[in-house]
């Protein structure tokens, strides 16, 4: 790592700002489930967990973001933050369910928030940053690579559709980009996080080709 370290380290200045720019706007992907609510006038096929993830691993990357004096880490997660508050906001409007359907999911995600964050306050100061880290990437890497938990219904129907191509084609830039800043930063923490995330949007996408779905075939014929 430290030789790919010393060739990027010149773009220090260029590859942080970019990565932190692009996944701002990866962020504004949830405007298009937004849109599909309310065209649909309810919230009926579709989860508000992207929402409510996106809340928490943008509280707790943020605070990992504090740990590291990171700005480009901490300016991405607040926006993170926002936006998916917003995008909460208005999928609480339109579900027909709001207990069970938001307030639930939300309590849940509150009590790991508080818990892990409780759990930075005790550690060891020593320890704290790699355990936390290590806890975080797999919380992380458990909400991008959801979708592969269909990775048997995808190949038996022979269609990836439910796999959002936008998402996860900016996903796959964005964490090449962090990949590449965690190199220059020699943090293993990100550079373990954002390979394993790489990896799980590539395959992603590599579904997405191998079976686009009934629809894109009949267009494609």
């Amino acid at each position: 790592m430290e030789a790919f370290a010393e060739l990027l380290d010149p773009y220090k200045e260029t590859i942080g700002p970019t990565a932190s720019v692009v996944t701002i706007l990866q962020f504004f992907s949830g405007m298009f489930i937004c849109k599909d609510i309310y065209n649909k006038g309810s919230t009926k096929g579709f989860s508000s967990m992207p929402f409510v993830g996106g809340i928490v691993i943008g509280i707790l990357v943020l605070k990992f973001a504090i740990l590291l004096n990171d700005p480009n880490m901490f300016n991405v997660n607040v926006a993170a933050i926002l936006l998916n508050s917003l995008y909460l906001g208005f999928y609480l409007t339109y579900a027909l369910d709001k207990y069970q359907e938001v307030i639930v999911p939300a309590l849940k995600g509150s009590a790991l928030i508080a818990i892990l964050l409780t759990y930075v306050a005790y550690e060891n100061p020593d320890l704290v940053e790699f355990r936390y880290s290590f806890i975080v990437t797999a919380l992380m890497l458990l909400l991008m690579g959801s979708p592969l938990a269909e990775v048997k219904t995808i190949i038996a129907k022979e269609d990836a559709s439910m796999i959002p191509l936008p998402m996860t084609f900016m996903g796959f830039i964005v964490t090449i980009l962090w990949l590449m800043y965690g190199i220059i930063l020699k943090n293993n923490f990100m550079v373990i996080q954002n390979l394993l995330g790489t990896l799980l949007c590539f395959v992603q996408l590599i579904l997405i080709a191998r079976y686009p779905g009934t629809d894109k075939k009949k267009k494609k014929q």
